[in-house]
């Protein structure tokens, strides 16, 4: 059965830090390169970065140097450390094996952790 739990978000002041965490099943962690993604409200679901199961990254242009993703190979984990936050980084963040967005509608979600960044 498929598993992904995010948690970590919160409030955060603009400049601030959160680091996310998201436990993913076996079945998914081992195979797959995992990704974190969000969505902030009437936007669509986009993806944040991404890590292989070698270890590399990549990120999209809006968060890189700011977001640093890690994975826990031992632990079936995956995190986000996300550094001086903007409030366009508001959004409910989730975690998934890498996907193209066709397929995002076609594949199981967790429940996300929400991420508000506000003075």
């Amino acid at each position: 059965q498929v598993q992904l739990v995010e948690s970590g978000g919160g409030l955060v002041q603009p400049g601030g830090s959160l680091r996310l965490s998201c436990a993913a099943s076996g079945s998914i962690f081992r195979i797959y390169a995992m990704g974190w993604y969000r969505q902030a409200p009437g936007k669509q679901r986009e993806l944040v970065a991404t890590i292989t199961r070698g270890g590399a990254t990549n990120y999209a242009d809006s968060v890189k140097g700011r977001f640093t993703i890690s994975r826990d190979n031992a632990k079936n984990t995956v995190y986000l450390q996300m550094n001086s936050l903007k409030p366009e980084d508001t959004a409910v963040y989730y975690c998934n094996k890498e996907l193209r967005p066709q397929l995002y509608a076609y594949n199981y979600w967790g429940q996300g952790t929400q991420v508000t960044v506000s003075s």
